[in-house]
């Protein structure tokens, strides 16, 4: 990677971050209505953009978002927090399981059951009990200063939502049935604004692993 990508690397990551920054501070103060349509819009783009969190931490765990490695790592990190407080380092050394082991038992994203089962153990891989007491005493601190239904609609249910957001497109899609390709990966149709709403290009999944060095905002360029 060079300077140039490298710069344009953290440019980017620091949108996604302060985006989501900006949306969920705004949105914890927010007035609840139900019968206001922009209520669950809200919630889809904050489902969006804790998936560029994600996104964004992938791309340090493939060394793309800067040349700094302790810059990259410390983003990575960040955005994994944020998040739902995940260690950088154990995402990071199952994700490279993954790619030098896709589509085999040595695969950690990796299952042959259904839909339902193959979530269920995708979660309980990356997912520990430490995370879920954690999250827990944040949620029951933040209650003194924030209304508990913001706390659910805006926080708690997006980051859920893109759990599924994640899965569905970058492991299920992807990698489900049986693939001819070297990368035993799937791909999705060509079709730029939805590829990029779905989860910020990752359908082009068969691209990301042919140039696991692209960044997210590149991998269009891949797609022929």
């Amino acid at each position: 990677m060079d300077r140039k990508q490298s710069n344009t690397g953290v440019l980017i990551a620091f949108i996604v971050i302060g985006s989501w920054f900006f949306s969920i501070l705004n949105l914890m103060s927010w007035e609840v209505n139900w019968r206001n349509p922009s209520l669950y819009l809200m919630i889809l783009i904050q489902m969006h953009l804790f998936t560029g969190l994600f996104i964004t931490a992938h791309d340090a765990m493939h060394g793309t978002v800067s040349v700094n490695p302790r810059l990259n790592n410390f983003i990575g990190q960040l955005c994994t927090a944020l998040y739902a407080c995940f260690p950088f380092s154990k995402l990071l050394v199952k994700h490279h399981q993954h790619h030098r082991h896709v589509h085999t038992d040595l695969d950690p994203d990796y299952n042959n059951g259904n839909f339902v089962i193959w979530y269920f153990s995708f979660i309980k891989e990356y997912l520990t009990w430490w995370q879920i007491v954690l999250m827990a005493v944040i949620f029951n601190l933040l209650k003194f200063w924030i209304e508990e239904v913001n706390l659910i609609l805006f926080w708690v249910l997006p980051s859920f939502l893109s759990t599924l957001q994640l899965f569905y497109f970058g492991t299920w899609l992807p990698h489900h049935g049986e693939h001819s390709n070297k990368h035993q990966s799937g791909s999705q149709s060509k079709n730029h604004l939805i590829a990029f709403l779905t989860c910020y290009f990752f359908g082009y999944h068969y691209e990301h692993h042919d140039s696991p060095g692209t960044p997210w905002w590149g991998l269009w360029k891949l797609k022929n």
